[in-house]
């Protein structure tokens, strides 16, 4: 960790110009050396290799994979609520979402993370860690609620990643985003 560069966030306003360049059209993209890359997971997962934060063989590396894998089931039912435009659907869903899915997977995930010692796979930080962090603000507010107030073990996987000292000075810093 404690890589130089530079985090270039756009407006709304500023997309219609800078979609025909990213790749397949889509954000958050990436360039290293000159070459584009996009998908966020992976992505995230080739910073995390290059910063020593992948599993140290197959099998850790597998975890981290089902751990993140599991955050992505989650986000595309939250998603699938909350990008809903007929209301009534939307209500309908936003009821199975918050009695049911949510709890269901905050819970088990909370699990998780507790047999992990505060960390998302293989006791120890990953990428998984790091991404999971980087996604809750949406989730939050997609849910309409913090999903880090009932579960303890999901706060320390916050609290250990937000707690390290080259990342607790980038949010000091970083630019403001729109969700």
């Amino acid at each position: 960790m404690g890589q130089d560069f530079e985090d270039f966030r756009f407006q709304k306003e500023n997309w219609p110009a800078i979609k025909p360049t990213a790749p397949f059209g889509k954000a958050p993209f990436l360039e290293i050396d000159g070459k584009m890359v996009h998908q966020s997971t992976a992505i995230t997962r080739y910073l995390g290799k290059e910063a020593g934060l992948a599993g140290s063989n197959n099998w850790e590396d597998l975890q981290i994979d089902i751990a993140v894998d599991t955050l992505h089931d989650f986000r595309q039912a939250v998603g699938g609520y909350w990008y809903e435009t007929d209301e009534a659907i939307k209500e309908k869903k936003k009821g199975v979402l918050l009695n049911e899915t949510a709890p269901f997977f905050l819970q088990k995930y909370d699990e998780l993370v507790k047999a992990n010692g505060g960390y998302v796979a293989n006791g120890k930080l990953s990428w998984g860690d790091l991404y999971f962090i980087g996604i809750s603000d949406y989730l939050n507010k997609m849910l309409g609620f913090d999903i880090f107030e009932k579960y303890e073990n999901l706060r320390q996987v916050r609290d250990n990643v937000v707690g390290l000292p080259k990342i607790k000075e980038w949010i000091a810093k970083r630019p403001e985003s729109e969700l």
